[in-house]
């Protein structure tokens, strides 16, 4: 990203590079980006200063009869955007509230993760809270859907599905990805490889560097691109920006891409796993060569706290109902609260290849793209800062380790092991029950919360809960 001090670095700048218009992104609270767009020459101090107003309701931030805002840019988060004929600077903005002057809104999503990390900095704990998202999707070539009260419909191809093996209608040059045998295939199979590496280039340009890109276990298009650890606040805002040009890279590529949970039914599902780490004055805390694993005491109490509070976490980190198709026993997805080494089906999973105490880390596995990734990596932290400042130890918990395959015991060890919300109005109601530890230091707002399990009990959980399945019609219309 170009980090901007003041307006005339901006304008030389756009003068320097040929930029015409200023773009300006700013979050809704379910974690979609909205955009506004001005002629460059139109760009003043004073909306630096006094803002763009907004429609708050109209983001689900304010009711109808309090919804004036206003958003101010934030300089140091400048990018030209790839998608846009005209050249165009991009920024994201902050949200305010006019109630006395212009002040930051406390349900910002963003100032959120802001006040987290400041929290964090505050107590002493740690000064750098570093995450490493790993984001899975699927690429389809067609995706058509249709909710009707007389007609419900979705239909999905893509090229490279074995549904297609015996297309004669298409050309058909065979190599058809298998059912859940797409890990890691070479091309010809990887029929997205090209386009993945002109993503990879395009967030590199833009300041987000990448790992490594690769397919993924779903045969139908699933597929992985997973970026360098980075800050928390600034890895929410690349998480957007990660989003914001796959989705966008696949149509120029007459695809289409989702970062749904679980767009196949009987395919592998598509996660967010987050690695976590701290540092505290450049020094890792989370590595001690006696300990489980080579984790400090610091690292197991902040597992413990992520583990005592996952059921109340998966509402902001798992926030579909999507989310809960892909929650389910005999996938690499976790559905048991707790932890191990190199164990794919713990929630908490400790990365066995990282050994040394710079990159001794774990990865929460539990956690979806549809989230907010402001709200969810916030919530997280806050759940890991509580188990330290409670020194919950997740051991004396009953979470672990269990260095085995969970979905393999035998059902009375199964019943030892608390399981995580089966429903999105499980975790609502988990959140309901447990919040204190989100409203340490000011960071999240009981209004927020309040707003969020409403807005996602009323708009997601009972909307689905109410409307007929068509696997329904064929399991009881004829009885």
């Amino acid at each position: 990203m170009i980090c901007f001090s003041n307006l005339d670095e901006i304008k030389r700048y756009c003068s320097e590079n040929g930029i015409r218009i200023i773009d300006f992104k700013i979050t809704d609270l379910a974690g979609r980006w909205h955009h506004l767009s001005i002629p460059a020459v139109r760009l003043s101090e004073k909306m630096l200063t006094d803002g763009i107003g907004f429609d708050g309701s109209s983001y689900g931030f304010a009711t109808i009869e309090k919804s004036d805002m206003v958003f101010i840019p934030d300089l140091s988060t400048g990018f030209v955007d790839p998608f846009c004929e005209e050249p165009t600077l991009s920024m994201i903005g902050n949200i305010y509230k006019l109630d006395s002057g212009v002040q930051r809104y406390e349900s910002d999503p963003r100032y959120i993760a802001e006040k987290a990390e400041h929290f964090m900095q505050e107590s002493g704990i740690a000064d750098e809270n570093i995450i490493g998202p790993e984001f899975e999707f699927y690429i389809f070539d067609q995706v058509a859907f249709e909710n009707k009260p007389n007609h419900s419909e979705v239909t999905i191809d893509t090229v490279q599905a074995e549904w297609n093996r015996n297309d004669k209608h298409n050309s058909n040059l065979g190599y058809k990805v298998g059912h859940k045998g797409g890990y890691h295939v070479a091309l010809p199979y990887d029929v997205t490889h090209n386009l993945r590496s002109k993503m990879c280039l395009m967030l590199d340009e833009i300041g987000i560097p990448v790992k490594y890109h690769h397919h993924e276990v779903g045969g139908p298009g699933q597929v992985e691109i997973e970026v360098e650890l980075g800050r928390m606040k600034k890895m929410a805002d690349a998480t957007y920006l990660l989003k914001y040009i796959v989705k966008n890279a696949a149509i120029q590529d007459g695809k289409t891409a989702t970062f749904m949970p679980k767009p196949i039914f009987g395919e592998a599902g598509s996660g967010m796993h987050v690695h976590m780490q701290l540092f505290k004055n450049g020094k890792p805390l989370f590595y001690n060569e006696n300990g489980y694993s080579g984790l400090s005491d610091i690292a197991m109490y902040y597992i413990g706290g992520l583990l005592k509070h996952a059921p109340a976490l998966l509402a902001f980190t798992n926030p579909s109902t999507n989310s809960y198709k892909r929650l389910v026993p005999g996938y690499e997805a976790p559905v048991s609260i707790c932890f191990a080494t190199s164990n794919r089906s713990s929630v908490i999973r400790i990365p066995g290849y990282a050994n040394r105490p710079e990159n001794k880390r774990f990865e929460f596995r539990s956690s979806d793209a549809t989230c907010n990734p402001y709200l969810a990596y916030s919530a997280m932290l806050m759940a890991g800062l509580d188990g330290i400042i409670n020194k919950i130890d997740p051991v004396k918990e009953g979470f672990g380790p269990y260095d085995v395959n969970i979905y393999d015991l035998c059902d009375e060890d199964k019943k030892k092991i608390k399981g995580l919300p089966k429903s999105l109005d499980e975790a609502l109601n988990a959140l309901r029950e447990d919040y204190e530890f989100l409203l340490r230091g000011g960071v999240f707002t009981k209004e927020l919360i309040d707003t969020w399990i409403k807005a996602k009990y009323e708009k997601d959980h009972k909307r689905i809960s109410i409307m007929p399945h068509p696997a329904e019609f064929e399991l009881y219309y004829d009885m």
